[in-house]
């Protein structure tokens, strides 16, 4: 292997540990579920998903499934979900 690759695979591997670098802003892509195959898109922190769950209650499974996954690298607005704990307001 030449001694220039070496040194990007090691600092690939570096960049793969430190996943705050990276930041989602825009994201397409087919989630093979249980039932069905769904299209799941993310823009602009605004998610959508063609599952009939996504259509009644703009959330979902798949959502939430990404999310898990992806964590940090959304933006703070894509990580936000029904299934997250509410903020509690700071008392003054």
């Amino acid at each position: 292997m030449h001694s220039s690759l070496i040194g990007k695979v090691e600092k690939a591997n570096r960049y793969a540990r430190e996943i705050d670098r990276i930041s989602i802003d825009r994201l397409s892509l087919t989630f093979r579920g249980d039932n069905d195959t769904h299209h799941v898109t993310l823009d602009a922190g605004s998610w959508h998903c063609t599952c009939h769950y996504f259509d009644s209650w703009s959330v979902c499974v798949h959502l939430l499934t990404l999310q898990k996954i992806m964590g940090i690298m959304l933006p703070d607005d894509a990580q936000v979900s029904i299934f997250s704990a509410p903020e509690v307001a700071a008392v003054s």
